[in-house]
């Protein structure tokens, strides 16, 4: 059966990238005319991250044939720290859905890119400050006038948001440019490491050191910088011309995620074995991995939660709150860059 493109945009150059992301260029939206109104769409997907058990629910959907049964046929492309920013990729129209960050996905919209946010996969965000046993930075208050390694802008900007919400100068603190091992943390050179909980908190348990006892991880969100991570995004015009491609895409991730659920070490064998292969996974740390972000996609397991939704009220509130504690000061009205009915539908729809 022949796959038919939701667009025919050819891959851009290194210029046009560039290019789309400042001027905000929209992707083309129309399918090929002419091909089967039957055949399977074709979707790509852009994470912002390499194929680990972090997408665990694009494997699985893929595997067990969620997204088929809903008419679409998904190509999920890898992120990775040399790989460019899904807000580039679907700027540049090699990419219909993409996953970002909540401020940079502001910073993207402020150019003048026409996006709209249709899911959260994270309720809360997984990153955060470790910190050891012989210097614990509980709070935001502990963060001033420390060393805190640190990956990039995104970290940076957060402990500066996360200092400012508290009331507290967002500037008292000194950034040491990090990689993505806590190793140096060991070493003693800074106070702080941003990371993850799902990442290098497993890495230093691995090590054999104890949380809460030998380091110690506060999340922004406990750190008083609530957020959700892992946004799914698209154009305005591709969710316009396209809502049921949306709406059908999200619900595959809805039920993907309650397979994923039932068995973790499913996707993490997936990602191992098949999509990740080439990354060198680890099985066990792999599997541990989607065991602990689970509870950041399904706080507390509560069989009632929507999965996948977004809150008005909370983003209103205490995402707006962050991005002008982070700079932010002209920020668009929160449904004009947010659909909230995609997910809603999504948890109803059927395959």
């Amino acid at each position: 059966m022949p796959v038919r493109d939701v667009q025919s945009v050819l891959p851009a150059s290194r210029r046009v990238l560039l290019r789309a992301i400042g001027l905000g260029a929209a992707a083309c939206l129309a399918p090929r005319p002419g091909l089967s109104s039957d055949a399977p769409l074709a979707l790509t997907v852009q994470i912002g991250w390499i194929a680990n058990v972090e997408y665990a629910t694009q494997w699985i959907g893929i595997e067990k044939g969620l997204f088929a049964r809903r008419g679409l046929s998904v190509k999920v492309s890898p992120g990775g720290p040399d790989a460019p920013d899904p807000l580039v990729m679907v700027a540049a129209g090699d990419a219909q859905i993409g996953f970002a960050s909540w401020l940079p996905f502001l910073d993207a919209v402020a150019r003048g890119n026409d996006y709209v946010l249709v899911a959260a996969q994270f309720q809360s965000s997984p990153l955060g400050v470790i910190s050891l046993k012989g210097h614990p930075l509980l709070s935001a208050h502990d963060l001033l006038g420390q060393r805190i390694l640190a990956q990039g802008a995104n970290e940076k900007t957060s402990i500066e948001a996360t200092l400012a919400m508290a009331g507290l100068p967002r500037d008292e603190w000194t950034m040491v440019p990090a990689g993505f091992s806590p190793e140096p943390l060991l070493s003693g050179v800074a106070a702080g490491y941003t990371g993850f909980a799902t990442n290098q908190v497993l890495t230093l348990e691995g090590m054999g050191l104890k949380r809460d006892h030998d380091f110690f991880f506060r999340s922004f969100d406990q750190l008083g910088l609530r957020s959700y991570a892992g946004l799914v995004f698209c154009s305005s015009s591709f969710l316009r011309a396209n809502r049921p491609v949306v709406v059908g895409y999200i619900a595959a991730l809805i039920e993907a995620e309650r397979l994923n659920e039932q068995d973790p070490a499913y996707a993490a064998h997936l990602a191992v074995d098949t999509y990740g292969a080439d990354y060198g996974l680890d099985l066990a740390q792999q599997t541990r991995q989607n065991e602990v972000q689970i509870p950041y996609i399904h706080p507390g397991l509560k069989p009632g939660f929507p999965v996948y939704a977004m809150d008005r009220d909370a983003m209103q509130s205490h995402m707006y709150a962050a991005a002008r504690a982070a700079g932010r000061s002209t920020l668009p009205p929160i449904d004009r860059i947010a659909d909230f009915s995609v997910a809603r539908d999504a948890q109803t729809a059927r395959g």
